[in-house]
């Protein structure tokens, strides 16, 4: 089977998206022949990671020219908000992928699939359906609303900014991306809702794990002496919720012996390690920047417990690595960790405000502390659930199924 994959970020190591992108082309590389179209700003990054991969192609779109200038613009416009930077970014998405089409326009009816992975936002609506093949695009994860009890942190966030998802929609209905697409993949109940009714849609998440590398450790069951390891993985955003994680630890530190690893960067670390100083818990909580995923692995099969405090997360990939890693999770029960974390795998924390997340962190450390046994069960329950619906290769056999149902015809929707 002949393959088109369109994956505008795509590289190992690169970031949550690019790493959805590789994961795709390197995965799918192993059961068609695939084309990889992408921009150039990943070749450096694919060409180390030993693209073009055998019996493949690969395909750089340079828009340097349009996206260099808009990028710049918007880092200095919203230095702490990277999802707004993002949103305004995304604008090359569209140059990119019109350059696509008008590049390949040639070797129309070439491939027997289209399949558009990257960016997995919905408003990033391709033309690719004019290339010839059933198009398949997703999964999208997009579409939540920025939650209205937490002001102070989406005021950081410049969430205001967030309406420009509506060009997106406009973008689509001139595009006719969703009208045209044989198939969309949507990876939650918010995807679904922000997309014509009349679409094609499937469910299917946009991240998954490596299980070789996320696996569980040997490590022993915590006992009352023993320091609570606590680890925490993420870019430095306000979203991410760090400061109340540093709240709940300092509001618990005099009665559990706490030890914190902070593990990522981003424009608000520098803030945060203040904070961190200023709360008398550098004995304890240690930021370590960004680190490559075995270092991530290694650190996760040694924690205790993994805490993603984010008020506002579509996704999820980093808490299904730590599922596939036995570990427990809180996370903020609402959007992408809400259809992820339940009390068989951890404990979803209350997304009604600042106050009452910082309550429920603390009322969980105390519980990890007290039953630790109880926890460990909990991480065996998620490695169970990440073996049977997260690894790589069984979603990209099941994308697979999908290439041929609709190369032959076949109307896949659910």
């Amino acid at each position: 089977m002949k393959v088109l994959l369109s994956a505008y970020q795509c590289g190992p190591g690169m970031g949550s998206v690019s790493q959805i992108g590789w994961e795709w082309y390197s995965r799918m590389s192993q059961r068609a022949q695939v084309t990889l179209v992408t921009h150039v700003r990943n070749r450096e990054c694919l060409t180390k990671a030993g693209a073009p991969l055998p019996g493949s192609e690969v395909i750089y779109i340079d828009t340097e020219w349009f996206a260099g200038p808009v990028y710049r613009m918007a880092g200095r416009l919203f230095p702490k908000s990277e999802h707004a930077v993002f949103l305004i970014s995304s604008a090359d998405f569209f140059v990119y992928d019109g350059a696509v089409v008008n590049q390949l326009r040639k070797r129309r009816g070439e491939w027997d699939i289209v399949h558009a992975v990257t960016p997995v936002s919905p408003i990033a609506s391709t033309r690719l359906h004019r290339l010839g093949a059933p198009l398949i695009v997703g999964p999208w994860n997009g579409g939540l609303n920025s939650p209205t009890t937490f002001p102070e942190i989406m005021g950081q966030d410049s969430a205001w900014v967030y309406r420009i998802r509506s060009v997106g929609r406009l973008f689509d209905r001139l595009f006719q991306c969703s009208k045209k697409a044989a198939l969309i993949l949507t990876a939650n109940k918010a995807t679904d809702n922000s997309i014509p009714a009349q679409a094609k849609t499937l469910r299917m998440s946009e991240n998954g794990v490596d299980l070789n590398l996320f696996q569980p450790g040997d490590t022993p069951l915590r006992t009352p002496r023993d320091p609570l390891r606590l680890l925490f993985v993420g870019r430095l955003i306000p979203a991410k919720g760090v400061g109340m994680l540093l709240e709940a630890v300092a509001t618990v530190r005099r009665e559990i012996p706490l030890e914190v690893t902070i593990i990522g960067d981003g424009p608000v670390r520098a803030e945060l390690e203040r904070e961190n100083g200023e709360r008398k818990l550098e004995d304890i909580v240690r930021f370590l920047g960004a680190r490559p995923l075995p270092e991530v692995a290694r650190f996760m099969r040694e924690a205790h417990v993994f805490c993603l405090p984010c008020v506002r997360e579509s996704g999820g990939a980093v808490l299904m690595e730590s599922l596939a890693c036995g570990v427990p999770i809180l996370a903020v029960n609402y959007g992408g960790p809400a259809e992820i974390v339940d009390d068989e795998v951890g404990r979803p924390l209350s997304p009604e405000g600042r106050a009452q997340l910082v309550r429920d962190l603390v009322a969980a450390l105390r519980d990890i502390a007290a039953n630790p046994a109880d926890w460990r069960q909990k991480g065996e329950a998620g490695y169970r659930r990440a073996l049977a619906e997260y690894g790589w290769d069984a979603r990209m056999d099941t994308a697979y199924g999908i290439y041929r149902g609709l190369a032959g015809g076949q109307s896949i929707h659910g």
